[in-house]
């Protein structure tokens, strides 16, 4: 059965946190390279293989080597804006995941990338129009990361420095939805971004 957790204009922030705060871990799932975060960390799952069949294996292992013992799980959800050769296939891994969890009874979120950037900037849209088509999507996630660091105090570094800052957002987006903030956030931007916050097979949360 899938519950929803939303907010209406009208709602607080977050619902008070109750008791400590759980172990919730955050997916920017992908077939070949998954951001992954927990509190004060990042890290990520790299499926080198050729074979599509045998990427899918070795991303569902990974992550649930991150995510086993987790109390919530948070995933990035499909930015439906996209349309390319990759799209069905990362439908697929998000897909997979979403089905192991529910099989280890492990409550999970999707969020959307819109109110991933609402989070980090106060813009689904942060990037500029006036910066060139060609650099938008560096220069967003940079803005992420940035903000990853400026926050939390966590600079993600490396080649998948973006799979990371990403998993950091949506963790902490996350932990805000159950009612435990990392970090002070403008409430308009809070309150947006959380909209975009669904739960699945989460029968304990409460409004």
């Amino acid at each position: 059965m899938t519950t929803l957790f939303d907010l209406t204009p009208e709602s607080p922030a977050a619902p008070a946190s109750a008791g400590p705060r759980p172990l919730v871990i955050a997916l920017d799932a992908a077939t070949i390279v998954t951001g992954t975060a927990g509190v004060g960390w990042t890290d990520y799952v790299h499926a080198p293989a050729k074979n599509l069949h045998e990427r899918f294996a070795q991303q569902l292992e990974g992550c649930a080597s991150f995510y086993r013992n987790a109390d919530y799980v948070v995933i990035e959800g499909a930015a439906f804006s996209k349309n390319n050769t990759g799209a069905d296939a990362l439908a697929a891994m998000r897909w997979m995941l979403r089905q192991d969890l529910w099989k280890r009874g492990i409550p999970y979120a999707v969020i959307n990338p819109q109110s991933r950037n609402e989070y980090a900037t106060g813009k689904k849209r942060p990037v500029p129009t006036t910066v060139p088509k060609n650099k938008r999507y560096e220069v967003g996630k940079g803005m992420v990361r940035d903000a990853v660091h400026q926050r939390y105090g966590l600079l993600t570094e490396g080649k998948h420095r973006y799979d990371q800052s990403d998993a950091y957002i949506l963790l902490a987006l996350g932990l805000h939805s159950l009612g435990h903030v990392l970090a002070d956030v403008p409430e308009a931007w809070a309150v947006q971004a959380l909209r975009g916050v669904e739960w699945h097979n989460l029968p304990a949360v409460a409004r």
